[in-house]
This record gives C-alpha cells, sequence and structure tokens, in this order.
C-alpha cells in the first residue's frame, strides 16, 4: 500500500467523525449527567476534592480535567462537549490503526469509517462524561500493547502503562479491557514480554485503586437508580451502544463475520468486546452496576472485526455497506441531536424553562424547586440558563459545592423562610394543571398556605408556575 492509503487509514475515519460529531454539537441542551458535569467543573479544586469523597469519586479526575478546560474555554454547550468530540476523533483514528495492524489497511479504513456513522459515537461525542474519553484511552492502550508485543522495548511498555492509568482513572469499569490484554499476553510468544506486561500493569492499578476503594463505599448513592442486570438485558446491549437497534444489530452481525475471517487475529478485538461485557454481566447480577454506557468503549473493537468483514468484498461493496449503515441511523442521529434523554420522547427542558421565568421576573421574586432531592437536578438547570439572573432560591440554606455534594440542602421550616417572598416562581417535575398540590410536605404546606396560583406554563418534562401572595 502506498503511503496515502496509509495516512488514509486514520485520516479518513478522523475527519468523517469530526464532521458527524461537531454536526449539530448544541441541539441538544445539556441533560442531567452534564449539568452534573458543569456543576463539578465550575467550583474549585477544594470544593472537586469534597465532592469526590462524598458521592462522585470515580468521575471526580474527569471532574478536574473539565475544571482545567473551563477555565480556558468557558462552559457553553459547544465548550463542554468539544474534550468529548475530540476524545472520539482521535478513537476512530486509532481504531483505523489497530485495524490495520490487526487485519490489514482496508479493514482498518473501514473499520474506522463504520465508527464515525454509529449514531452511537455522536450521542457520546456530544456529551460533557467521560465515556468518549475512555474509548480513546481504550484504543490507545490497546495499541500501544500491540506495539509493545511486537516491538519489546521499556518505552513503549511505559507508555502502554501509562494509558492504561488515565484509562482507570477516567472510567473504573473501562479496566476490564485488562482481561482482553491479558489473553493477548498470554498467548503471545516469550515469557519476557508476560513480565514486562505484568510489571506495567501493576503502577496503574496502584495508582488507580485508592480511587476504586473509595468509589467503592459510594456505590449505593451513586447507582440506587440501578437494577441488578437480567439476561434479557444482553440482548439489548448492541442496540444500546450504537444508540439504534437496526444499526447495532448490523454492527453485530458483520463483527461475527469478521471473527470468522479473521480467525486467530481475531483474538483480541473478539476478547475486548466479550470479555468486558462478561464481567460487568457477571458483576451485575450481584451488584446494581449494569449500565449499557459504561460498555461504549468496547464498540471500536467490534467495528474492528466487522472491518474485517467488509474488507472480504471489493472497497466499493464495503462501502456501499457503510453508507447503508448511515442510512439506517439517520434517524436516530437526528434524534439523538434534539435530547440526550431517554426515551427520546421524554425530553426535559431545562431551557424552555428558564426563559419563562427570565421573562417574567422582577426584583424580590423567589425560585422553588420540587423535587428538590432528584437526578433530574432542576435547581443545575436553571441555574445553567440563568447564572446570576435567576431569582433567589428561597429555600436553599446550604449549596451543593459547599457541603461536596450535587444537591443542596432547604430550610427546615418554609413558611419562615418564604415569608418575605412576594412571588415565587415554583418548578416542577412532570406535567401538572395544579403545580401546587404535587409538591409534599412541610413546602407543599407552606406554598398552599400562602400563595395562590397566577399562571401555569409547561414545557416538555416540566411545569413552572408563577405564585402570587
Amino acid at each position: 500500500m502506498s503511503d496515502r492509503w496509509h495516512r488514509a487509514v486514520w485520516l479518513a475515519p478522523a475527519l468523517l467523525t469530526l464532521g458527524v460529531t461537531v454536526t449539530g454539537l448544541d441541539g441538544a441542551q445539556l441533560w442531567r449527567d452534564e449539568l452534573a458535569t458543569w456543576s463539578a467543573a465550575t467550583r474549585s479544586v477544594d470544593d472537586l476534592v469534597r465532592l469526590a469523597g462524598t458521592i462522585d469519586a470515580a468521575t471526580g479526575p474527569y471532574y478536574l480535567f473539565m475544571h482545567g478546560w473551563v477555565a480556558l474555554a468557558g462552559d457553553s454547550v459547544v465548550a463542554l462537549r468539544l474534550p468529548s468530540v475530540l476524545a472520539m476523533t482521535g478513537a476512530a483514528a486509532l481504531t483505523g490503526l489497530l485495524g490495520r495492524r490487526l487485519a490489514g489497511t482496508r479493514a482498518g479504513l473501514l473499520a474506522g469509517l463504520l465508527f464515525a456513522v454509529l449514531p452511537g459515537t455522536s450521542r457520546y461525542a456530544q456529551e460533557a462524561r467521560p465515556y468518549a474519553l475512555a474509548t480513546l484511552l481504550a484504543v490507545l492502550a490497546t495499541v500501544l500493547l500491540v506495539d509493545a508485543l511486537h516491538r519489546p522495548g521499556w518505552g513503549r511498555w511505559a507508555a502502554y502503562a501509562a494509558a492504561l492509568a488515565a484509562l482507570g482513572l477516567t472510567h473504573l469499569i473501562a479496566l476490564t479491557l485488562l482481561a482482553a490484554h491479558a489473553v493477548a499476553v498470554l498467548t503471545a510468544r516469550g515469557d519476557r514480554r508476560r513480565w514486562r506486561w505484568v510489571v506495567a500493569v501493576l503502577p496503574a492499578l496502584l495508582l488507580v485503586a485508592p480511587l476504586a476503594y473509595v468509589a467503592r463505599g459510594q456505590r449505593g448513592r451513586q447507582l440506587q437508580w440501578v437494577d441488578l442486570v437480567r439476561p434479557a438485558d444482553l440482548t439489548t446491549l448492541p442496540g444500546g451502544l450504537a444508540q439504534s437497534t437496526v444499526v447495532g444489530g448490523l454492527l453485530v452481525g458483520l463483527a461475527a463475520l469478521g471473527a470468522a475471517r479473521l480467525g486467530r487475529r481475531a483474538l483480541l478485538p473478539g476478547a475486548a468486546v466479550l470479555l468486558p461485557v462478561l464481567l460487568l454481566f457477571v458483576a451485575g447480577l450481584v451488584v446494581p452496576l449494569w449500565v449499557p454506557r459504561y460498555l461504549i468503549f468496547v464498540v471500536p473493537f467490534g467495528c474492528l472485526l466487522a472491518g474485517a468483514a467488509l474488507a472480504a468484498v471489493p472497497l466499493p461493496g464495503g462501502l456501499a455497506v457503510l453508507v447503508a449503515a448511515g442510512l439506517l441511523g439517520l434517524p436516530d442521529q437526528a434524534a439523538l441531536r434534539r435530547t440526550h434523554e431517554w426515551p427520546r420522547s421524554a425530553p426535559i427542558d431545562y431551557q424552555g424553562v428558564a426563559r419563562i421565568v427570565a421573562a417574567g421576573q422582577r426584583p424580590g421574586d423567589a425560585v422553588v424547586y420540587s423535587p428538590r432531592h432528584s437526578w433530574l437536578f432542576l435547581d443545575l438547570g436553571l441555574e445553567y440558563h440563568l447564572r446570576r439572573d435567576r431569582p433567589r432560591d428561597a429555600l436553599l440554606v446550604e449549596g451543593p459545592a459547599r457541603r461536596g455534594d450535587l444537591w443542596a440542602v432547604e430550610c427546615a421550616r418554609p413558611a419562615e423562610c418564604l415569608a418575605g417572598a412576594p412571588r415565587v416562581w415554583l418548578v416542577v417535575s412532570g406535567r401538572h394543571a395544579d403545580p401546587l398540590t404535587a409538591v409534599a410536605g412541610a413546602k407543599g404546606d407552606a406554598l398552599r398556605d400562602a400563595f395562590t396560583v397566577t399562571q401555569v406554563w409547561q414545557r416538555p418534562g416540566l411545569t413552572v408556575a408563577l405564585l402570587t401572595r
């Protein structure tokens, strides 16, 4: 192959991924998980350390990275998501390179291009969360492992160890990839390579171990919404990772054909897909850990196997299948650019509520949220879109940053805390004709006793009401 083809094997997937993922980058407003990222990234380093000790240690290193990024690039929707776009672009390039080394130049090129057109690639490239970065580091660590096994040298093993440590710090569950790496090392020739691999892996694991220990203690609070896994969950995994049932099915079919074609060369990419899935599934039978997006880092390896299948036919035929995959995924591509919520038919319109409040608020107005302690982060949604122009948070006693949490503490005597407010903007989750009836406890009693509903607006997933004393 000419130098032009060697460049194309990584450059073409990178450019296509970049072009696809920046399209409509700010189309979907920040969703709840991204609001948590924004809240964490805009805190001080001391507050980030406090947060990591309370609830979100596993994501702490990513938050620290985003803290530095936001200081340089700002916190617009595009700025917050751009690191993920660049990470997925890098992952596509590395997928092409890894495919070339394991299955040939054409297979690598087609693998990278397939990865670029998957709706799941766009979904996690357009999200301010660590999954895209973990995907990049997973492929990078695997490329470096292949290099170290074929051209042993302490410099290459050190680079592999660094990538592995970064992977663990970014996404602990992605370290299940080590099982696939172990298979590759054990089947490689030479005992010296195996010992060098152990020496490279140990410091990475020791570095990540304290983070894993703290995160383990926070699991009950961090993952309280996750159920134990069921066998049926495996059948929906391809569609969940690809963000399209039909494209996910196509990817699995092509990957199976590619594995059969590659034979022994399919061992590493095949293990990199199957073993992390199997390990998380087995763990999820005992503890609630099964979240499909946690496994997004295996997708490039599935694309590599699929690329090997596509390489078995003339290049125009392989490209035709890629175009077909892209067209099949277009409805999901469009949907994920409208909202990141799931199902797509249930968006949460924080921005719409913020516009209503901004247009109608007066000096002295207050705002009340219900529920306050939920994963919807109603307060963060309004705070992001209104910043310092939002009404006074009448019931706020201690903010999330100060208490090292994602949620605030509210006033124990709501009636007293609301006493000075002539008007209250009530933001409630869900659709309610009478939002006051949806507020429970002393907070609801205080609002119903002192205020009447002047006007109600309903936006997707939320209701906002103006209450007058």
